[in-house]
């Protein structure tokens, strides 16, 4: 790894349950940089809608309130935090109540704009370089990142590690909600989940994720000794 190298700003994309979270905590922590889970940001803002009564389904009135929640995101890869008017709200986002409207409120232009402006602002100011992890990183809220990673799976792998993060959940069932999910992302007209034309597409399928992890941390060294 070149020493020259002050700051690498890492973009890891890819849909739920493909790795994106364990992987980028860890080659954020093994590299020494800042790790920033964009998915809670959104969860964080559905809770608040949730919490004050504005329909999660009322674009308008999403589009309203975007504004009003103050969020914080902790960067420390080892014990990321994330809180809303003060509130601790790192157990409330992760309920499957905010999980079904996440999407609804995050396709709103209103608060992709609100939660671009805070990534970006997050990213910029990583001392020594940051692991962004999401759904559009690499194609809308960091175009000109210094590495772009795109983690794929099979549905199938996809809804097995899933439900097992959600202690025992139907595989079945998960994977069709994976799969809905996928085409709400996918099909929304303000920043949709896709690869960005540079990226490298690591598919995590077959693969552990210490395999992951090592094949990530590969390419960012890789990437800071060339540049």
């Amino acid at each position: 790894m070149s020493d020259t190298v002050e700051s690498v700003i890492v973009a890891i994309d890819g849909p739920s349950g493909t790795g994106k979270s364990s992987t980028s905590k860890a080659v954020a922590a093994k590299l020494g940089l800042s790790y920033l889970d964009t998915g809670a940001q959104y969860r964080a803002i559905t809770w608040w809608m949730l919490s004050n009564g504005v329909d999660p389904d009322d674009a308008d009135a999403v589009a309203s309130a975007a504004g009003k929640p103050a969020i914080v995101s902790g960067t420390d890869p080892s014990r990321p935090t994330i809180t809303v008017d003060g509130l601790d709200a790192a157990g409330p986002i992760r309920t499957p109540e905010v999980t079904a409207k996440v999407s609804a409120v995050s396709a709103v232009p209103e608060v992709r704009t609100r939660i671009t402006d805070l990534q970006r602002s997050i990213a910029a100011g990583a001392p020594g370089g940051i692991v962004v992890e999401g759904r559009d990183i690499g194609t809308t809220v960091l175009p000109d990142a210094d590495l772009k990673i795109f983690l794929t799976a099979s549905p199938e792998a996809r809804a097995a590690r899933r439900s097992g993060e959600l202690k025992g959940a139907d595989v079945a069932a998960t994977r069709e909600l994976l799969v809905r999910r996928d085409a709400a992302d996918s099909s929304r007209k303000t920043s949709p989940l896709a690869k960005a034309a540079d990226a490298v597409e690591v598919d995590t399928t077959e693969l552990t994720l210490d395999q992951v992890i090592e094949c990530v941390v590969t390419l960012v060294e890789e990437k800071r000794a060339v540049a």
